[in-house]
């Protein structure tokens, strides 16, 4: 407590006399806001209260189903915990809806009563902890547009128990607790009875502003929409004769393609569908931005032919028999529009686009990327008129928003159901109840739900679908062996609302467009984030009745949970942390869509990333082919990640050097030298993290003037916005000559140097700088990896020699703070050299590990680690000395931590700690044979307090 008191005052000092005052950052005083550019919302921090409280009061006037929906993943985690609340509401002004009175019934760990205060207008927070509370109050009430995306301010507070701030609010909250009434299905009868919904803009469908002209509907292009017709006209304007739009499903690729049409203005059209149900509504769209008569338009397709109509509509199926095909002159139509063109791979499509000489021929999809060695980049002559993805079109507004959930599938004998599990158990009791529970608590938007289930197994949706049914729900399957007019007429069913759900397995994947989906339910193992994509997309367009579309995706045991942050991020990195990061902290998700993981669904997540190889050779050679086919060259590194492709350095994982990369997936590159392949290896393991600019720089100079002074070099590292010191200089030159490196890396890197440093002066090595000048495919390569480290340091704080948050393994530590050699081998868990202590720690030991290393290494909090020596050490040992004297020694201790082997050798570099007065402790731990061995135990301070998402990801066991 004493230490709490100290960290609150200084907090206290720091938000409200001196702001340079250090403090806990736990503590502070803190302004809320929404600010989607740099991903920071008011939802982070209530949603990481809610995390750790140990219970909490909320007052807020108004609340939407898309607010709640927002919290409901954390609160159900909560409720597995046995944490409590309570929340008063109203129904001032007849804004809250009946629905959403229904939605927090639900929350079964969470009291919730009605005040029929006048103007009860409140917007507060109150989380308490074990030893203190959090108070949140300002303008946010619980909707999702006030906790992501609106102007907000609220102001953040901590306070201790007797504090008058959080007496003086929990008396408020109580006081009117009493008065108020028990929210009850009898309360939410008589307020439906009597509801007058308060006016409101209704939305306007997908793609289409609404003018009103002689009773007519006049469309015009979203904003999406005029940036791909200017690309387009651009294109066009170039002479080119086709192009490819890549856009995400839902944007509204027809009614793009219907205005561009009537931009063009062609004598005749053909757009060309994989399936028949899409054809009349494909029609229909360019019978509202066209116009003209019906006969103006045609379907071709089974026995309709309307070839001879202005505008047709064909199947690929149908129009790539020959003698359909050649019913028509290969210049008859002027324009070709080819829907889901990532078709275009397939023999009866190709069969059609060789075939026909259009005037213009235009190619749309929402999945690019293939895995089939067809370059469908090349089929449009690598003209992209324009792409927008998922992030993009969730930012500009023109997708509905949705809130996804991965949640965790049910448990049988302790073991995950899985969709490779006896076909059995899919379908148990117990699991369709959990099905049931998981669909009824998170819900949907809009008066009823109109969903989609994707089973694993044709005979799951027809089995589930008959459970379903005798549960009281009006469900219906459909697989590929059902016909196309049965599926219309089931469709129908499910827009016109006669039954609730449609329990498919692959065939609504693409090319079924149903704007009222509101809910969409996942029941299989992710094998493509492109299908999952698909899936998800089923549920984004916009329609007048939902706010927003609920994704609940049933998250098993399955070696590809991996995908799933990989989808939904479309962060293709290969990276293994940045993949963790996209499952720890999913703030990246644009507009008031948000992704929640259940505790143990997200733990699942967590073990198949660190299980699963994500650099295997044949994995980045799709990566690097899909890339190529793109660019219409041999990609660079700096390729991959200008592109956000495989992160340079996950794909030199699989190869110690991009020259061998290419070797292996079968590239014709110049044959190199074995020095080539050296200096190759040292400059792509050492550099191209981009850690450390130094280096880099002073190579990219030497190439040009072969020798540099400290002067020059100084003014250079100065122009970089780059420290300078004599320790740096030190350092530069060690590494450069390979002085700094052991005998197995000299080895590995051919002890060739690439500069020496003589008479205050950097020279580039004689047999480095022949190469450069001789071999243009070594230069490129060389130059690569300089312009790759520059793009990869921007992650990194080069002012500073370690930036928190990131991670580093020992080498890195040694190299960045200018020890004078990689003493990586014998840092065990700490060292103290050159005016620096580097101390790593992995929280999760091994099971089989020695008695004598199996510490009790802990977090207390987020800014206090308690910390334990190397066994056989008192606290006169000298290297404990070291660190427990480190301030009066000038010895700054920097502090790394990992959550276990399995991340591999690198480690979270969390900041520099002090060791915490009073708390070093002779202490004792037992050996294998139980026999008591000493050891020094003590707690460390960071003078930054731990980053709330990686402190939770690290302190949970898996």
């Amino acid at each position: 407590m004493n230490q709490l008191l100290k960290d609150l005052e200084k907090s206290l000092y720091h938000g409200f006399i001196d702001k340079d005052e250090v403090s806990t950052t736990r503590l502070r005083p803190k302004l809320l806001i929404n600010d989607a550019t740099n991903d920071v919302h008011v939802l982070t921090t209530i949603k990481e209260e809610l995390e750790v409280c140990d219970s909490f009061l909320f007052a807020v006037a108004f609340i939407t189903e898309g607010g709640l929906a927002m919290l409901k993943s954390i609160l159900w985690d909560l409720k597995e915990r046995g944490v409590k609340g309570r929340i008063i509401t109203s129904n001032y002004l007849n804004f809250n809806k009946p629905k959403v009175f229904r939605e927090l019934l639900k929350l079964e760990n969470v009291e919730v009563r009605i005040t029929e205060a006048k103007g009860f207008h409140s917007k507060g927070y109150i989380f308490k902890q074990a030893e203190y509370f959090n108070l949140i109050v300002g303008s946010s009430n619980l909707t999702q547009s006030a906790l992501k995306l609106n102007t907000e301010w609220n102001i953040k507070l901590a306070s201790l128990e007797n504090g008058e701030i959080v007496h003086h609010f929990v008396d408020q909250f109580e006081n009117i607790w009493r008065d108020s009434l028990e929210l009850n299905e009898t309360w939410i009868e008589w307020y439906d009875s009597q509801y007058v919904p308060i006016n409101s803009m209704r939305q306007i469908p997908v793609g289409i502003s609404r003018n009103v002209m002689d009773d007519s509907l006049l469309l015009v292009p979203n904003k999406m929409q005029e940036a791909a017709l200017r690309g387009i006209f651009s294109i066009r304007e170039s002479g080119a004769d086709r192009a490819l739009i890549i856009s995400a499903t839902g944007t509204g690729k027809t009614y793009l393609s219907a205005f561009d049409v009537r931009e063009f203005r062609p004598k005749t059209l053909l757009f060309i569908v994989h399936r028949e149900q899409i054809l009349q509504k494909a029609m229909s769209d360019f019978k509202k931005v066209l116009g003209g008569n019906d006969a103006d338009y045609g379907i071709f397709s089974g026995s309709v032919k309307q070839g001879n109509a202005k505008y047709v509509f064909a199947t690929q199926q149908t129009l790539q028999k020959t003698e359909n095909h050649t019913k028509f002159d290969p210049s008859h139509f002027d324009y070709i529009i080819i829907d889901e063109a990532h078709r275009a791979a397939s023999s009866t499509y190709q069969k059609i686009i060789s075939y026909f000489k259009p005037k213009f021929l235009m190619g749309m999809t929402a999945t690019p990327e293939r895995m089939d060695n067809f370059n469908l980049y090349e089929l449009f002559d690598y003209n992209i008129a324009y792409e927008i993805r998922l992030q993009e079109a969730l930012e500009e507004d023109i997708l509905c928003p949705f809130h996804y959930f991965g949640v965790s599938d049910m448990t049988v004998d302790g073991r995950l159901v899985e969709d490779t599990s006896d076909f059995s158990m899919l379908l148990t009791e117990q699991r369709v109840n959990h099905i049931l529970e998981k669909i009824a608590y998170y819900g949907h938007s809009g008066d009823r739900v109109c969903g989609l289930i994707f089973c694993s197994r044709k005979e799951e949706a027809r089995v589930l679908s008959s459970l379903l049914n005798e549960r009281g729900l009006s469900t219906t399957s459909l697989t590929g062996d059902d016909d196309q007019a049965y599926r219309r007429e089931q469709v129908k069913a499910l827009e016109n609302g006669e039954i609730d759900y449609i329990l498919t397995v692959d065939i609504f994947n693409e090319g079924i467009d149903i704007p009222r989906i509101n809910q969409v339910v996942m029941l299989r193992n992710t094998q493509s984030s492109i299908i999952f994509i698909q899936q998800l997309g089923r549920g984004l367009r916009k329609h007048p009745s939902k706010e927003y579309v609920t994704i609940i995706d049933f998250i098993g045991n399955y070696k590809n949970n991996y995908l799933v942050p990989v989808a939904l991020s479309g962060d293709f990195s290969q990276n293994k942390d940045t993949l963790r990061r996209r499952v720890k902290n999913t703030n990246y998700i644009k507009g008031v869509s948000t992704i929640d993981f259940e505790e143990i669904a997200k733990q699942q997540i967590y073990e198949s990333i660190t299980n699963t190889r994500l650099t295997t050779i044949k994995l980045l050679k799709e990566f690097y082919q899909n890339l190529k086919y793109k660019l219409g060259r041999r990609p660079l590194l700096k390729d991959f990640y200008l592109n956000q492709s495989v992160d340079p350095v996950a794909l030199l994982e699989a190869s110690n050097n991009y020259h061998q990369f290419l070797d292996k997936v079968k590239e014709d590159v110049p044959r190199i030298t074995t020095a080539e392949d050296k200096y190759l290896t040292f400059l792509s393991q050492e550099f191209t993290n981009g850690k450390r600019l130094h280096e880099v720089i002073l190579i990219e100079e030497l190439m040009v003037k072969k020798e540099i002074s400290v002067t020059e070099l100084q003014d250079i590292f100065e122009s970089w916005h780059l420290p300078f010191s004599q320790r740096i200089l030190i350092s530069l030159e060690r590494i450069l000559s390979l002085d700094f490196f052991g005998q197995i890396a000299q080895k590995k890197y051919g002890s060739l140097p690439i500069a020496k440093f003589e008479n205050n002066k950097f020279i580039i090595e004689e047999a480095f700088s022949e190469l450069i000048k001789q071999q243009k495919h070594f230069r490129l390569l060389v130059e690569d990896i300089i312009e790759t480290a520059k793009l990869r340091s921007m992650k990194y704080i080069q002012e500073q020699e370690l930036t928190i948050g990131e991670k580093y393994s020992r080498k890195d530590a040694c190299r960045l703070l200018n020890w004078h050699s990689d003493e990586s081998s014998t840092v065990y868990g700490y060292k103290t050299k050159h005016g620096t202590a580097i101390i790593f720690v992995t929280l999760h030991k091994k099971e089989d590990v020695d008695a004598s290393i199996d510490y009790g290494d802990e977090f207390k909090n987020e800014q206090v680690f308690k910390w334990y020596s190397r066994s056989n050490r008192t606290l006169e040992s000298n290297e404990v000395q070291e660190i427990i004297h480190s301030r009066e020694r000038d010895n700054v201790i920097h502090f790394f931590v990992k959550k276990d082997d399995a991340e591999g050798t690198d480690f979270y570099y969390l900041g520099s700690v002090e060791v915490i007065e009073g708390s070093p402790t002779n202490s004792t731990m037992k050996d294998k044979s139980g026999k008591e061995i000493p050891v020094v135990t003590m707690e460390f301070l960071f003078r930054q307090t731990v980053e709330h998402d990686l402190y939770q990801y690290l302190i949970k066991s898996d």
